[in-house]
């Protein structure tokens, strides 16, 4: 992880002005987020850890909430949520929607870096992270501070980083083709489907922001795994997927699901 203090406050400083710029158009701007087909996984993802945590009191922390992806999904399903943003700007909009469970207290918004907050030993039933991993400074750091504040029998569910296989050669040359096809042919069908629409999109740099999506120095799924060991989880699965990337149907997805390996991954770990 990095030891520059220098750069993890650049990583920090990125997010907050990406998200800065980005919060209003974000939901727009991720059909791989926010496409029907990823939401339907995510609320059955969700479903079915809620009924894996031991003695649950509905208590939930949603690290990295954004606008609330996650956030109101748990709502639904009858937590108590803290939800925790870097972004001033996504926290607004996720206040704005979510006025009510806040009013009725049963959402609290955090404007802050995970790093600056103290909760209680075992506060929580249900940690989610979504997409939030690959955007840290020190990861694993977080990890062990989220392990902390999670309960035993908790559960901690982190979701849309890249798989081990994104960065890697597929295994024949044919696959390999298509895959690089496929990845460069998304977003110019997003960018055609922005131009029907009429959205005109920013050039956004997401070099910092999305520090270990690089192939230079990609998240290490080894060392997450080793770190839910050391902090002595009971159980930790993790499962790679294929994503949704675009609005409008990618006709290479077919192929490109037939011959290569997924590239988002999911973890669930119960402590």
């Amino acid at each position: 992880m990095l030891k520059d203090g220098t750069l993890k406050e650049r990583i920090h400083q990125a997010n907050i002005s990406v998200h800065q710029f980005e919060a209003q158009y974000y939901e727009l701007l991720h059909p791989e987020v926010y496409s029907k087909k990823e939401q339907r996984r995510i609320t059955t993802q969700l479903k079915t850890i809620d009924t894996l945590i031991a003695s649950n009191q509905k208590n939930a922390l949603d690290f990295g909430a954004g606008t609330g992806n996650l956030t109101g999904k748990l709502l639904q399903l009858g937590y108590t949520v803290t939800a925790v943003d870097i972004s001033q700007e996504m926290c607004s909009i996720l206040k704005k929607k979510y006025a009510p469970d806040i009013s009725q207290s049963k959402l609290t918004v955090l404007n802050s870096p995970i790093e600056d907050l103290s909760f209680d030993k075992g506060k929580f039933d249900l940690i989610t992270c979504y997409s939030v991993m690959h955007h840290l400074p020190d990861y694993l750091a977080a990890l062990q501070a989220l392990s902390v504040i999670l309960k035993q029998g908790g559960i901690m569910y982190i979701d849309h980083e890249a798989s081990p296989f994104y960065w890697q050669k597929e295994r024949s040359s044919l696959a390999s083709f298509v895959k690089d096809i496929y990845f460069h042919s998304n977003p110019i069908i997003n960018s055609l489907y922005f131009q029907t629409i009429g959205l005109k999109v920013p050039s956004i740099d997401y070099t910092l922001s999305d520090y270990w999506h690089k192939k230079e120095h990609p998240l290490s799924h080894q060392a997450i795994e080793h770190t839910f060991k050391q902090e002595n989880f009971a159980f930790v699965k993790r499962e790679d997927y294929y994503q949704s990337s675009t609005w409008i149907p990618n006709p290479l997805s077919i192929i490109y699901r037939l011959l290569c390996r997924p590239e988002m991954s999911y973890y669930v770990a119960k402590k």
